[in-house]
C-alpha cells in the first residue's frame, strides 16, 4: 500500500526497456499509432510500484478515487520499428487541483533518437459519483514530491515542448 514519506526524495521520471513487438506493427513494419498507448502505459504501470510503492489498485481502494483520461496530444515523429529495442521515459509534468499532465516520450535505445511524445491529461474522480474531487492530503503531497520541476506547461505548446526534449537528448551526446 502507498505510503507518502515526507522524508524520501521521490523519482520525477521513469523509465523502461522494451522491445518492439512484431504483432504490434503496422505492414510497414512501424509501431502502429495506437499501439504507442499501450506501450507507454505499460511502461508506467510496470514501473510506478518499483519507484513509488503505489500499487493502481490499492491506491484506487485506499482514496476512493482515480485519474481518468480526457485528453491525449500526441506527436508522432520517427517511426519505432519492428524488433527495434527503445527507451521510455514518463513523468507528471502540472497539475493543479482535480487535473494532472503526464509526459510521455520514446526514444531509441542509445537515447539518440526521439520517436514520440504523448501527453496525457486527466482528471481526478471520486468513483462513487463519478464526479472531480480535489488532491488532497497524501495525494497532494506525493503529486509535489513527483512533479518533474522547470516545466512551463501552461505557456508552452506540445510542438516547443518536442523541440526541448530534442535538445535535452542531442546535449546528452
Amino acid at each position: 500500500m502507498f505510503e507518502f514519506d515526507k522524508d524520501k526524495v521521490y523519482a520525477k521520471e521513469t523509465e523502461s526497456r522494451v522491445v518492439i513487438r512484431f504483432q504490434d506493427c503496422d505492414p510497414l513494419r512501424h509501431l502502429n499509432n495506437a499501439k504507442y498507448f499501450d506501450y507507454f502505459y505499460n511502461a508506467r504501470e510496470d514501473q510506478v510500484p518499483k519507484l513509488y510503492g503505489l500499487e493502481v489498485m490499492d491506491f484506487y481502494k485506499a482514496y476512493k478515487a482515480a485519474w481518468v483520461v480526457y485528453q491525449h496530444q500526441i506527436a508522432y515523429i520517427r517511426p519505432a520499428k519492428v524488433g527495434e529495442w527503445v527507451r521510455i521515459k514518463s513523468r507528471l509534468i502540472w497539475f493543479n487541483e482535480n487535473t494532472i499532465v503526464l509526459e510521455y516520450y520514446m526514444t531509441n535505445d542509445a537515447e539518440d533518437e526521439l520517436k514520440t511524445v504523448l501527453w496525457s491529461t486527466m482528471r481526478y474522480v471520486d468513483v462513487q459519483s463519478g464526479k472531480s474531487t480535489p488532491h488532497e492530503g497524501k495525494v497532494l503531497d506525493f503529486l509535489k514530491a513527483s512533479l518533474l520541476p522547470g516545466v512551463d506547461f501552461q505557456n508552452i505548446d506540445l510542438n516547443q515542448r518536442i523541440r526541448h526534449i530534442k535538445q535535452v537528448i542531442t546535449s546528452n551526446i
